[in-house]
């Protein structure tokens, strides 16, 4: 079973091209840290296709973190009579971790800043009214 699953930030702009036969494909990058060690990041290639490119495209930039759900995909190519490899994930689901409106805030940022990024107060029934909510 060929599945990868990744979280991690982009590390610069979404690319949003068409092929020859007009359909939409993005190529971007993402910094995925490594789990026992933070201070180390590995660098990930994607492309999205269709839909999926230009809704990457639109509302994703450098810094912004994504969740993404793939296949990997090597290839080969020729260059100069040497053969080079390439490896990249093909993005079949996504979802965008950061709001627009938290301006790319996230706990990472808050825990540089000194805030803790998660609040002690405790939330009963009683502090919740009805009145509240907009539905």
């Amino acid at each position: 079973m060929n599945l990868v699953t990744l979280i991690g930030r982009l590390t610069r702009d979404p690319e949003l091209k068409y092929s020859q036969s007009g359909k939409a494909f993005c190529k971007f990058s993402i910094a995925v840290t490594r789990e026992f060690n933070r201070d180390e990041a590995d660098f990930i290639n994607c492309v999205a296709w269709d839909k999926r490119a230009e809704t990457i495209a639109e509302y994703l930039r450098k810094g912004r973190r994504i969740a993404l759900q793939g296949r990997l995909s090597v290839r080969s190519y020729e260059q100069n009579g040497e053969t080079k490899w390439m490896t990249e994930v093909i993005v079949d689901k996504f979802d965008f971790i950061d709001t627009a409106a938290s301006g790319g805030s996230s706990y990472e940022d808050k825990k540089s800043s000194g805030e803790s990024g998660f609040s002690n107060e405790v939330v009963s029934e009683d502090t919740i009214d009805d009145d509240d909510f907009p539905f």
